[in-house]
């Protein structure tokens, strides 16, 4: 048993300051235990909101020597003997009054995000894999304590960003229905990124290291948003998929064959492939150097059908491709770029290697 220095702000949305108390310490207690105490013997109406003081709750959230915390999971062994302890409210919520901070934010956001959509089933139809259930299952451990919220820079230190940003509480509420396999609605990433403001995370992990239940909200939630919203807007091959098919994209456009791989086959005139071409330009595509337009067989469009380079037995294309002093076809880096690539290094496989 110890006396201890405590620091703790008292005040309310008008102001306040921080004062001093020394309190008495015992073995195995934990922040809410002084708190308590601090109540019982110094300041009665020192106001502080807890519950069920097992880390279960998450009301008892403050900042304690700066760090967000739960008050009922902060062990006073964890700090040295000599050390003061600051006690603070979230910094990010506007204060009621002392310990205790407006949290109703957070609840507009939850009612402002997509509740689950069930599917077209009838009952006993539904089925879950166990995998899929495990995904998601990190997600519901959160005991909605908003230290996430509360250490979020995009919030703390940006009061103007608190309207078009949902948080990392909601990211992974996100996160967990757009990973549901019965969830009917199929636009969560474009909300997540459109109205919940998930371009404003940088992903720099503080409200991971703050989470008292350990879900790797960024990790597991938040990156793995992001990167299905990037793989539907910002992928290079998707763009260079938008390019290809722009022109099918035009209301009464005739679809084009498709070719290889998906890709809708089209003449360098823009006619599908297999078009019937006008008379006299009905030959067979000549492949006698200088030889253009209706001569060659290639329509009106002046410019020859990029040829794919020759690959192997193996289906794989020779090396020496890349190192050619010309390209095999347009280059997706530009027309400046110089041939042969001189970072390239080839490095033939070892035996009884893949």
């Amino acid at each position: 048993m110890t006396d201890r220095h405590f620091r703790v702000w008292r005040g309310d949305e008008s102001g306040g300051e921080i004062r001093d108390y020394d309190v008495e310490v015992n073995d195995g207690e934990v922040v809410l235990d002084i708190i308590h105490r601090l109540q019982a013997t110094q300041a009665p109406d020192l106001a502080c909101r807890w519950n069920c003081k097992a880390g279960k709750c998450g009301s008892c959230s403050m900042e304690i020597n700066g760090k967000p915390r739960l008050g009922c999971m902060t062990r006073m062994s964890t700090f040295g003997d000599d050390e003061t302890v600051t006690i603070t409210p979230l910094r990010t919520f506007p204060v009621i009054r002392d310990l205790v901070t407006d949290v109703s934010f957070n609840y507009v956001k939850a009612r402002e995000t997509p509740a689950f959509a069930p599917p077209s089933l009838a009952p006993g139809d539904y089925r879950m894999q166990q995998v899929d259930v495990e995904r998601s299952q990190e997600f519901r451990k959160c005991i909605e304590c908003f230290l996430c919220q509360n250490t979020c820079h995009v919030v703390r230190d940006h009061e103007e960003n608190k309207a078009a940003f949902s948080g990392p509480r909601y990211f992974i509420r996100a996160a967990e229905l757009d990973m549901h396999p019965l969830d009917a609605r199929s636009d969560r990433k474009e909300y997540a990124q459109a109205s919940q403001g998930l371009g404003y995370c940088n992903i720099t992990k503080c409200c991971t290291e703050v989470c008292p239940e350990h879900i790797k909200i960024t990790d597991n939630a938040i990156i793995p948003l992001k990167e299905r919203v990037v793989d539907k807007r910002y992928d290079p091959l998707v763009w260079l998929g938008r390019k290809i098919l722009r022109r099918d994209q035009v209301p009464g456009a005739a679809p084009a064959p498709v070719g290889e791989g998906g890709i809708p086959s089209r003449g360098v005139d823009g006619k599908p492939l297999g078009t019937p071409a006008p008379a006299g330009s009905s030959m067979a595509p000549s492949s006698t150097a200088g030889v253009t337009d209706v001569a060659s067989g290639l329509g009106d469009g002046h410019v020859r059908l990029p040829e794919a380079p020759p690959v192997g037995a193996d289906g794989r294309m020779d090396v020496a491709e890349l190192l050619a002093t010309n390209a095999g076809g347009p280059s997706p880096f530009g027309d400046d770029q110089q041939f042969p690539l001189a970072q390239v290094t080839y490095r033939p496989p070892e035996p009884d290697k893949d």
